[in-house]
């Protein structure tokens, strides 16, 4: 582990021509001071968490003369956004300081999240507010404790530095850790401009830098398609499979290592509704939960677009190997989605009528308005004729549920394992804890009205590993309150 000065700075994107970027300088919080520290993230990226305890360690991010290792660029991108494509939009409140690389050579961006001001902020004060950068902040953590593809948050700060959204709110940072920050806007900005020259120049860096092993291929650009192709479809089945939605699924919130990106308007699934809106800014619905599936295969239609020009020297050509390869999206998702569902269930190995099956939870489930985790839980630890009438108990009609059930112990029989050895690999997979939207409200309101961050440090505890059973937060695996209905997060949150 090495300490701030001894992390190995560079920063490759920084060398690219002048229109992929902009430079700026961090802006510094007024007062900022450290609100939380993520030693997941520290021992990831290979820095010693002692570091954190350091009186400059913000100042080390933030200073000029601290960060003389660091080139603050905001990056230049275009993008999606409900359907509607935006010739130009790039980072507006956000800045890559540097890249490192850890010791087995894997790529890092550290990112400035809330540092000001850049060329792309149209009109706003790049700032981030506490309570936005809260919920980041957590649900990064979150996911990554759902063994789910996302960006990282090292740090959370806070500050006396007042901000106007609706109205006075603290402003806050968080550093990102990423494998990389490019979207596929930043592919869409340079190929909508026709700026083709330049599109190649960042699909060479992208793949020289991140997909090396891909330059041997015979099409290395399509090979890179493919590769975020299979990646997303993999990102989606795993957001699908634990009921997350994103809110924005906007082609420039869309990594290109398939990794959840950019966390606003998010939620996740309580009582199942298929038709789930966690964003109250999406008034048609586009991104709902059930619709993720699709929104991915178009955004991933729109990034196979840009590539035209690179796939084949001929356009036609160029996009038939386009829709060739974007026909594998359906049934990577379908197979990854169906084997982490079967997973859940309990079996060793998904059979031909599985899907069936899974479809029969789900609908019982939504009939029912069953939570979607509590279900899942419930049924890892039925051993006992008690646990199963735990989790009976969550269904209106218990006759549909027994019917359900008795076709569920059919399936299991083929398993071959234990009821032990099951109940023990379901909770490997299904949480018991998930960031429920007025979890991650008790920890703002704490933290905005009486400057008390312990909210903060216990969602973390269980956010960390939410298959463990955490005795002593109990009260937050269970439904949430009657107030939480009424908690609406919008594309302002």
């Amino acid at each position: 582990m090495r300490s701030l000065e001894d992390l190995d700075y560079h920063n490759t994107f920084s060398q690219l021509p002048e229109i992929f970027f902009s430079e700026h300088q961090v802006k510094p919080l007024t007062a900022e001071f450290l609100v939380h520290f993520n030693p997941v993230v520290a021992e990831l990226i290979g820095l010693h968490s002692n570091e954190s305890e350091r009186s400059d360690f913000l100042e080390f991010f933030t200073s000029d003369k601290k960060s003389s290792n660091f080139k603050p660029l905001a990056a230049c991108y275009a993008g999606h956004q409900f359907g509607h494509f935006v010739p130009r939009l790039g980072d507006g409140r956000a800045m890559l300081l540097a890249q490192i690389r850890d010791s087995s050579n894997q790529p890092w961006d550290l990112q400035l999240k809330g540092a000001g001001p850049t060329l792309y902020s149209r009109g706003s004060d790049g700032r981030a507010v506490l309570r936005s950068s809260i919920r980041e902040y957590l649900c990064s953590a979150a996911m990554h404790g759902l063994h789910i593809p996302s960006t990282h948050a090292l740090f959370l700060s806070s500050s006396q530095h007042e901000v106007y959204r609706e109205q006075i709110e603290p402003g806050a940072m968080i550093l990102r850790v990423a494998s990389s920050h490019i979207r596929f806007g930043s592919f869409e900005y340079y190929f909508y401009s026709q700026r083709y020259d330049d599109l190649k120049i960042l699909a060479d860096y992208t793949l020289q830098q991140y997909f090396p092993d891909l330059l041997k291929q015979n099409n290395p650009y399509l090979a890179f398609l493919d590769n975020v192709i299979e990646s997303t479809a993999n990102m989606i089945a795993s957001w699908q499979a634990v009921g997350f939605a994103h809110g924005v699924m906007n082609t420039d919130n869309m990594s290109i290592h398939g990794e959840t990106l950019d966390y606003g308007p998010f939620g996740f699934v309580e009582q199942y509704d298929p038709g789930y809106i966690c964003n109250h800014s999406d008034h048609q619905g586009r991104y709902a939960f059930n619709k993720q599936p699709e929104i991915a295969l178009f955004n991933l239609s729109c990034l196979a677009q840009t590539l035209l020009p690179l796939l084949h020297e001929d356009v036609d050509d160029a996009a038939v190997l386009a829709k060739q390869s974007l026909t594998k999206y359906q049934p990577l998702f379908e197979q990854q989605y169906t084997e982490l569902m079967c997973k859940k269930l309990g079996f060793e190995q998904a059979e031909i009528n599985d899907k069936n099956l899974i479809k029969n939870t789900l609908d019982l489930l939504e009939s029912n308005k069953v939570d979607y985790t509590l279900f899942f839980r419930h049924l890892s630890q039925v051993l006992t004729p008690q646990g199963t009438i735990k989790c009976r108990d969550l269904f209106l009609d218990r006759t549909a549920f027994d019917h359900w059930y008795a076709g569920y112990q059919n399936r299991l029989q083929a398993n071959g394992i234990s009821i032990e050895e099951r109940s023990k690999r379901m909770k490997q997979v299904n949480p018991k804890y998930i960031l429920r939207n007025y979890m991650a409200e008790v920890a703002i309101r704490k933290a905005q009205d009486d400057n008390d961050y312990t909210e903060i440090n216990n969602l973390m505890k269980i956010l960390a590993n939410p298959f463990l059973e955490h005795s002593e937060f109990e009260h937050y695996a269970g439904h949430p309150p009657d107030w939480a209905q009424q908690i609406e997060v919008s594309c302002s949150s």
